[in-house]
């Protein structure tokens, strides 16, 4: 039967990642995964909300080869 996991073989080796551009100037990373993959909208938790990054048409090139450049675009606030 197929499906085994040698189909899968170096599929979390090659994850997509992402540039973010914009938002908090303290944020602590700029290079994240892309979760799931192909997702053009990312949510990241940060200090008790949330940023929001879309995907662009751009990329910049990074020491981990060129990336796809996600802009800020907006902030949600956690409720308390």
């Amino acid at each position: 039967m197929g499906g085994g996991p040698e189909d899968n073989a170096g599929m979390a080796d090659t994850a997509a990642k992402a540039v973010l551009e914009g938002g908090p100037e303290e944020f602590p990373e700029r290079i994240v995964p892309i979760d799931p993959p192909g997702t053009t909208e990312l949510k990241i938790p940060f200090r008790a909300g949330y940023e929001h990054f879309r995907a662009t048409d751009r990329q910049e090139d990074t020491p981990e080869g060129p990336l796809p450049v996600y802009e800020w675009w907006e902030r949600t606030e956690l409720p308390g």
